[in-house]
């Protein structure tokens, strides 16, 4: 089964982009303008991130999404056949800002979003660091497209570590000098566990995880976004947010991403995952304990 989808895709992988684009333009239209495709999540979405933009502008913004959505299916499965030249051409960053750390001897996280193409951007990442790349992911549930998806994934020896298996693959790991890829906007699968602070004026959960584990080792940690100059080409910013987390107060790091996440997709909105049900969740007075924003939670402020 899995050669029956890997075979066709492959071969398709091998036209030149431009084929490819005309194909995304044409998926395009038919997500967005006939079967509408996650339309009222992601306009729902908008409308309660930027509820002072018009319904035009977020229009707007939802199709520019929907074609940047498309745009990196189409690359990731360009990147099948592509080769590491082909993508470092594609896919620029300040990589040296990593090497202080790296020489240093240190372990580190690096902190992202779902912003468009995260899956270019680790398959770049390792041709231009010492460290050994592992990325915490959420596993596929099809079992077809898990496997591809993973194949492709460790294609230029990048480690990707289920999360369910985070604790017991990080036991084994030894003295491999590592940076630990982890795409911080996930929604939490435990409610009570994670961490809640206002985002984008509303309570959201953030995973805990992170943080916890950049304390607990004192890691280094780094903040990524990506921009997108150009149709198929990315420009990824890496800053270091802290250099030692153990010595902050809990939740400040979380605070402290939750902030920069805002800034960044405020300032391009269409390369975020919108179609992704970021607010779901409803906040309840049960997680107070765990509201780390710098006003009290909504119990408190007599919000609903």
């Amino acid at each position: 089964m899995y050669y029956i989808f890997y075979i066709p895709l492959y071969l398709l992988s091998l036209l030149p982009m431009w084929v490819l684009y005309i194909f995304s333009d044409g998926v395009y239209l038919l997500l967005y303008h006939v079967t509408g495709y996650r339309k009222k999540t992601v306009l729902d979405n908008l409308r309660l991130a930027f509820p002072l933009k018009t319904e035009a502008e977020r229009i707007v913004i939802a199709k520019q999404f929907y074609r940047n959505l498309i745009d990196s299916f189409i690359e990731t499965l360009k990147s099948l056949s592509a080769s590491r030249k082909f993508l470092g051409k594609r896919v620029l960053a300040n990589w040296e800002v990593l090497e202080p750390v790296q020489k240093s001897g240190r372990n580190c996280q690096l902190h992202l979003g779902h912003t468009f193409n995260w899956e270019w951007g680790h398959q770049v990442l390792s041709g231009f660091t010492r460290y050994q790349v592992l990325v915490v992911y959420m596993p596929i549930t099809n079992p077809v497209f898990e496997k591809l998806m993973y194949r492709l994934r460790i294609k230029y020896g990048n480690r990707f570590i289920a999360a369910g298996n985070m604790g017991k693959y990080m036991a084994s790991i030894g003295q491999t000098q590592y940076l630990l890829g982890l795409v911080a906007d996930q929604s939490p699968g435990n409610l009570a566990n994670a961490y809640w602070m206002n985002f984008f004026g509303h309570p959201t959960p953030f995973v805990s995880g992170p943080e916890k584990g950049a304390r607990a080792g004192n890691l280094p940690v780094f903040f990524t976004s990506i921009t997108k100059p150009r149709r198929g080409h990315y420009l990824a910013h890496i800053e270091l947010a802290c250099e030692n987390p153990s010595s902050l107060p809990e939740g400040e790091l979380t605070r402290r991403y939750a902030a920069y996440m805002e800034q960044v997709i405020t300032k391009n909105p269409e390369m975020w995952l919108w179609s992704h049900r970021r607010w779901k969740h409803a906040w309840n007075p049960q997680y107070s304990n765990n509201w780390i924003g710098q006003q009290g939670p909504p119990s408190v402020q007599g919000q609903s």
